[in-house]
């Protein structure tokens, strides 16, 4: 049996969060199964969290050099996964990113044969890449009674397409460019989309974890067969309530009193998503205020524990880093939150003057 206590430590430990690592950025993401990467900002925030001296430029060469890229993968949502990892994982999540397609997409592309929408698009990226807005207007042209971004969203999804940088880099927005993967990374995809590389490195990343655990990260459905095939390759154990967890036999499960330092973790940061069961991270009740609908606020750790949600504002030359505080906090613990704010400060919001202000709870 495992306590909620040896969960958490277990899932920070692989997620590099129970010390600055000094990794390479490019084993730092394989490392932790990838960082959601909705927005540019949060995969760098994320990345600085738990590594050592970590910049902005060391993600942004990995975009650059190919060997970190960004799509939709896990539940549909866009993430930056190693180009490695990408091969293999897009196959087995293109059947849900069907599903997802046509729960997002399926009345405006009604009429419209996925099949058909995929080999007109992969026709038009062959040998350029298109933002959205352009792929979209492009196959207007062949579907001309259907909008045209519910076309080009529909087509990254039934076809493997990448966002090349400087889409999704720091700072940087605007629209999002589209490229074939196979011409961007120059390697075909496998043809076989067997579940269990996908479930052996959720357990590496956020393990001990449930079948439902594993579907509610990767959107996935029906894993509990595959998660038994797999037999002596997993350790078997129990939650304090009586749910079945599986893990790797290998896998860090360290002493429940090592210390966890307060970490400033982004929006919607995968840690807080792994689960169907969160209580290892937060209470029922801090979940209600962290996870509302899509909306995955940024939050704070202390011991381990989801205690605040903070963003930053800025003024002038001001930069300002407001806390939230869900519960409150030991003077020591304050302290150290403080610290590792106006490290946040520093390298999320340089300005000539940071302030961190406390919001109590309510």
């Amino acid at each position: 049996m495992l306590s909620r206590r040896a969960l958490n430590r277990a899932t920070l430990e692989r997620q590099l969060l129970l010390r600055r690592w000094d990794l390479p950025v490019t084993e730092a993401v394989e490392r932790l199964a990838g960082l959601n990467a909705q927005d540019p900002g949060p995969p760098y925030i994320g990345l600085w969290a738990r590594l050592a001296a970590f910049n902005h430029d060391a993600l942004t060469r990995c975009l650059d050099d190919r060997s970190v890229v960004r799509s939709s993968l896990l539940r549909g949502t866009q993430h930056l996964v190693t180009a490695a990892d990408y091969l293999v994982w897009r196959p087995i999540l293109q059947p849900m990113l069907e599903r997802r397609q046509q729960g997002y997409f399926g009345r405006a592309t009604k009429g419209v044969d996925p099949t058909e929408l995929a080999e007109a698009a992969q026709r038009l990226l062959a040998d350029q890449t298109l933002t959205r807005p352009a792929l979209g207007k492009l196959l207007a042209e062949r579907w001309p009674d259907h909008e045209p971004a519910a076309l080009a969203w529909s087509a990254q999804f039934v076809l493997p397409l990448l966002h090349p940088p400087p889409s999704g880099t720091w700072g940087n927005a605007g629209p999002i460019p589209l490229v074939l993967a196979e011409s961007w990374l120059g390697r075909p995809l496998p043809t076989d989309p067997s579940p269990e590389p996908l479930i052996m490195r959720h357990l590496a990343a956020f393990g001990p974890a449930s079948v439902n655990d594993i579907q509610a990260w990767s959107g996935l459905t029906r894993l509990r067969e595959p998660v038994e095939r797999l037999g002596t390759k997993l350790r078997r154990f129990r939650g304090e309530h009586g749910r079945q967890l599986y893990d790797l036999p290998g896998a860090p499960r360290p002493d429940p009193d090592t210390p966890a330092p307060p970490r400033f973790l982004p929006a919607v940061d995968n840690l807080l998503l792994a689960h169907a069961d969160r209580t290892r991270l937060m209470t029922d009740e801090h979940r209600k205020r962290v996870c509302v609908g899509a909306v995955v606020e940024p939050t704070v750790l202390v011991d381990g524990d989801v205690v605040a949600i903070w963003r930053i504002t800025r003024q002038r030359d001001r930069a300002t880093l407001e806390v939230e505080l869900l519960t409150r906090l030991s003077d020591t613990d304050r302290s150290a939150m403080t610290e590792e704010g106006m490290r946040l400060l520093a390298f999320a919001a340089p300005a000539d003057d940071h302030h961190i202000r406390f919001i109590p709870p309510r």
